[in-house]
Parts: structure tokens; C-alpha cells; sequence
């Protein structure tokens, strides 16, 4: 086949010469500091065995959903998982969509209008940034994590005949496990009539009652418009959903493109998804949420022992960094990681600004605290 035009192969070259090439890694038997699998949901035989249970039940004897969802794809389990889901979140509909990414797409290409204002997070998430590239609203950025921000800039449009005001944001980020003052932004969304969109990805398992997510534990979920949940971390399979109000539900299945043009899952990916949540329900049967907890409580012990802290922001969730700047340095520091059996994430420039090259831990129930400690020595005797 015919190889790359020249403009492409410089992209490559301009990338490999910053140390930031990427390539798809093989698949590694160190301990695992870099999943998301905060749970170990991916790796438990019940939740296989019950996921083939359910399809049994529902008689799906598909390899796959042989179409979209307005078409041939809406097989049996799609109805029962999304009841099961909207009873647990304790919202009105959950919509399922194939992944977090096309989630967001489909939400965000298809619910702001023109005439409409969204604001988000500096650090969204790529999938809502390109979601928002796919609208005809006028898309502005905030300061992470930054309410005061955010205030002033809705301040300067309201003068403006603008329809509806959107802000986005996340109870959990991805490259910090950080979170922002979320009832705050309720507070302030609620009283200037704006609708607030929370992702929810790192949250769902980790936080709230039973793992219902931050915006449960908050109590702010009347003031929220609409969570996105991904499944693909905590839950330990696949797919994603939109939790929302019937009309909301109803909009995004008649104009969520993501959604209508897509081939839906297959009966087994959904099986999962619903036995991951029976096993959320029943939390007395499972230690892993209170083993997680564990963990990040010891983590952040043995930050502030070691004095890491300095180089990392404070996380309560299944995420933590440690800032290394530079992409060589990061990279020698993981590759140090490595040989000791570690496998830890080295996140490099252009992913975050240059000087913020950072490894990332994701933390996990299976974990154990000796893991931990040497972890982060190596960690200390390296940077």
C-alpha cells in the first residue's frame, strides 16, 4: 500500500524527535500501577460467570447486535441493563452508548445549539473537547477547577441575547484525580439557570454510596443536567452512559449521531455491564471498594513520608502524579519502574503541558501496601 504524504511522515518525525512517539504497548505481567481496572472487576470470575448467565437468560445466542440500536441492535438486554442502571444512579433514563468517547460526542455534538454558550473545563477530556468542536454553539474555556473563572466569564456574555448556558466539567480528572468544588458549581449553576454536565468516568465505583459517583455523594444530583459514566475504568468492561431525564433520553435517541449510526453492542459486552452493577449492589459480598480505600489512603501516607507530595497534586480518588518534567526523564524513570516490576504510566508532552510530564498511578483493591511503599522509593530515589 501506498506509504505516508511527506506533511504526515514530518508530523511523525517532529514527534519522534520530541520523545513522544507513541506505539501500542504489549501486554505486560508487572504489578499494575497503570489500569484503570480500579476494582479488579475485569479480572473476577463471578461477574463472568453472571454476565454469561444473563445472556443465557435473555436467550441473546449472538456474537454480535447485528446493527444499530434504531435498527436490529436493540437486543433484550439493552432495556434491562438500562433499567438497572437508571434504578441504581437513582435518575429517570440511562442511555448506553458504545464508549465513554462516543458518549461524549454524541452529547456534546447534538445538545448545545446555536445561539447556546458552553463553558468547560480547561482540562476536559479530549472526547468532550471534540464533542464541542462538533457544535454550532459558542464553546469557551474556563481555568481548572477555577468557579471564580467561570463566574466572570458567564458575567461578560450575560449582557449577550444567548439561549442556554451549559458548563462542563468532571467530579474526577484523569491526569491528577482531582476534583472541583462541585457543589459550588451546582450552587452557582442552579442560581444563574444553567445547565451543568458532569463527567463521571473516574468516579463511578470509587466514590458515593455503593459507587454511585461524587455528584451521589454530594447530594447535588437534582442540580445536575446530566452525568456521563464510562464503564471501561471501575466496572472493568466496556461501553458508557448518558444518566439524564426522559426528555433528555428521548432527544439523544432521535439526534445523538453517535448513537443512531453506530453498530450497538453486543449482547455479552452488555451482559457485563450488568453484572458489574449486581455486583456494585451488593456490596457486602465484595471488599474491593474498601481495599481501594485502603490503598489511597496509603499512598498519600507514603507520599507525605517520602516527601512526594511536593511533586504531586493532592488526590482522594484511584488517581495520583507524580510530576517529572521532561519526556526523557519521565520515560528513564518508568523504564527504572520496570525493571524493579512495576508498571507505571509515564504521560508525556503534548498529552500535558510541556514541564508537567508526570508517571501516573492508578491505584487498585488488588494492590497491597508493600507494592506501594517500594513503588514510590523508587520513585523518590530517581527524581
Amino acid at each position: 500500500m501506498k506509504n505516508l504524504p511527506p506533511n504526515l511522515k514530518l508530523k511523525l518525525e517532529t514527534r519522534e524527535k520530541a520523545s513522544a512517539l507513541r506505539a501500542l504497548p504489549k501486554q505486560s505481567d508487572r504489578i499494575d500501577f497503570h489500569s484503570n481496572d480500579y476494582l479488579g472487576f475485569a479480572q473476577n470470575p463471578k461477574i463472568q460467570r453472571l454476565a454469561r448467565k444473563l445472556v443465557k437468560e435473555h436467550s441473546q445466542a449472538k456474537n454480535g447486535a447485528t446493527g444499530s440500536r434504531l435498527l436490529s441492535g436493540n437486543h433484550n438486554l439493552y432495556p434491562v441493563v438500562e433499567a438497572q442502571i437508571a434504578r441504581f444512579h437513582t435518575v429517570p433514563k440511562a442511555l448506553v452508548y458504545n464508549s465513554g468517547y462516543n458518549a461524549n460526542i454524541g452529547f456534546f455534538s447534538c445538545v448545545p445549539q446555536r445561539g447556546d454558550v458552553v463553558f468547560y473545563d480547561e482540562l476536559s477530556h479530549a472526547s468532550i473537547r471534540d464533542g464541542l468542536q462538533m457544535n454550532y454553539a459558542k464553546n469557551f474555556s474556563f481555568k481548572h477547577n477555577d468557579l471564580n473563572d467561570l463566574q466572570e466569564k458567564v458575567q461578560r456574555i450575560q449582557s449577550e441575547k444567548i439561549r442556554n448556558i451549559y458548563v462542563v466539567t468532571e467530579s474526577v480528572f484523569s491526569m491528577d484525580g482531582d476534583s472541583p468544588d462541585l457543589v459550588a458549581f451546582a450552587e452557582f449553576c442552579s442560581q444563574n439557570d444553567i445547565y451543568l454536565v458532569v463527567d463521571e468516568a473516574h468516579a463511578l465505583g470509587v466514590f458515593g454510596i455503593r459507587g454511585r459517583g461524587l455528584v451521589d455523594e454530594l447530594g447535588i444530583q437534582n442540580q445536575v443536567f446530566a452525568q456521563i459514566i464510562t464503564f471501561g475504568k471501575a466496572l472493568g468492561c466496556h461501553g458508557a452512559a448518558v444518566l439524564c431525564s426522559e426528555d433528555v433520553y428521548t432527544y439523544l435517541v432521535n439526534f445523538s449521531r453517535s448513537l443512531i449510526y453506530t453498530t450497538g453492542l453486543p449482547p455479552e459486552a452488555i451482559a457485563t455491564i450488568g453484572a458489574s452493577y449486581t455486583k456494585l449492589e451488593n456490596p457486602k459480598k465484595d471488599n474491593s471498594r474498601k481495599e481501594l480505600q485502603k490503598n489511597i489512603l496509603h499512598f498519600n501516607s507514603e507520599k507525605k513520608r517520602l516527601s512526594l507530595d511536593k511533586f504531586s497534586t493532592q488526590s482522594d480518588s484511584a488517581i495520583h502524579c507524580c510530576i517529572v518534567p521532561g519526556n526523557e526523564k519521565v520515560k528513564s524513570v518508568a523504564v527504572i519502574l520496570k525493571s524493579y516490576g512495576f508498571e507505571v504510566k509515564p504521560i508525556l508532552s503534548p498529552t500535558v503541558p510541556e514541564g508537567k510530564e508526570r508517571l501516573r498511578f492508578c491505584l487498585h483493591s488488588y494492590n497491597n501496601f508493600a507494592e506501594i511503599t517500594e513503588a514510590l522509593e523508587v520513585v523518590i530515589n530517581c527524581i
